[in-house]
């Protein structure tokens, strides 16, 4: 009996450790972080060890293997976890909607329509900006390669390149690049929301362009409900003091070297960052999935998540 009471404690102590360990969190370096800088500053590792990696792959062997709790990655890299490890790992909220743009030189494009007969520069062939630029072209009674040339280019900074070169194209750049591009000439101007046109395509309870989400180990959320809502909480207050202290934002932002304090407060309106949790989170996601699934199956890891992908507790 007394080896089964020690035993009995043991376990019991080693929970506690487990709790009391700061909860582990990576994000990619840009819009997907910028909404943690708040909650890196106040806390301090008090309650949460932040970590900010420059790619995806940097992220996703920790998150597998259990060495981070929670992880904000792509939307669709999230759905493609979810097939691969076996449903380990649970959506929390939509951290970034879209932030694609096009850009032009000059004043001539103010609707999708103005598009035709045009040629679009644009990074991401065969992945999500291509499965979205397709999406909002097609929705809008546009054929991508008939009505519209796109000529895809390796980097964004290509991109921008070609757009220098021929004043008659346009470009589809991601903040915050398109705040820097903007620098690069006088007539340079954002002329199209992606995200907005998105959304114009939509009824009410529609899916949304999104970019990034913030995920955890389903194990962890089973485990520890009442800390993934402490997180959710102050995610959502940090997000909040993004969207209203632009230029104490800016700072923190360039703080914890993700971008410049210039770029970030010229940027941060542009990059849609929310905390977006539960049914409209599902409804949102789920939608914008079965787009990129429609498109190409592989994109989302070769079927679309069952509803436990989504973490929406009981009301």
């Amino acid at each position: 009996m007394k080896k089964i009471l020690a035993a009995a404690l043991c376990m019991m102590l080693l929970m506690t450790c487990a709790l009391a360990e700061p909860l582990r969190v990576a994000a990619l370096k840009g819009p997907t972080a910028m909404g943690m800088v708040k909650m890196m500053s106040d806390d301090a590792g008090s309650n949460y060890a932040f970590e900010i990696c420059a790619a995806a792959d940097e992220i996703t062997p920790k998150l597998v293997q259990g060495a981070l709790d929670v992880a904000a990655l792509p939307a669709n890299l999230a759905a493609v976890l979810y097939q691969r490890t076996g449903g380990e790992l649970q959506v929390l909220a939509v951290n970034t909607l879209g932030v694609l743009y096009i850009a032009e030189r000059g004043d001539t494009i103010h609707s999708v329509a103005d598009l035709a007969g045009r040629t679009i520069y644009s990074a991401g062939k065969g992945s999500t900006p291509e499965y979205a630029l397709n999406y909002i072209l097609r929705q809008s009674g546009l054929e991508p390669g008939v009505d519209v040339t796109i000529e895809y280019k390796s980097e964004h900074s290509e991109c921008l390149a070609a757009l220098m070169n021929d004043a008659g194209a346009c470009a589809m750049l991601p903040q915050p690049f398109l705040t820097t591009a903007l620098t690069k000439a006088e007539d340079m101007r954002m002329a199209l929301d992606l995200t907005a046109e998105w959304d114009a395509l939509q009824d009410a309870d529609g899916s949304a362009m999104i970019t990034g989400v913030v995920v955890a180990r389903s194990d962890f959320v089973a485990e520890h409900p009442d800390v993934v809502d402490a997180f959710l909480e102050d995610y959502a207050a940090s997000v909040a003091y993004t969207g209203t202290d632009i230029s104490g934002a800016a700072a923190l932002i360039e703080a914890y070297d993700i971008v410049t304090a210039a770029v970030a407060e010229a940027a941060l309106p542009q990059c849609n960052i929310v905390c977006i949790t539960g049914e409209e989170m599902l409804k949102k996601l789920s939608g914008y999935l079965e787009v990129l699934y429609a498109q190409d199956p592989e994109s989302v890891g070769g079927a679309l998540p069952d509803a436990q992908f989504y973490y929406v507790p009981e009301a």
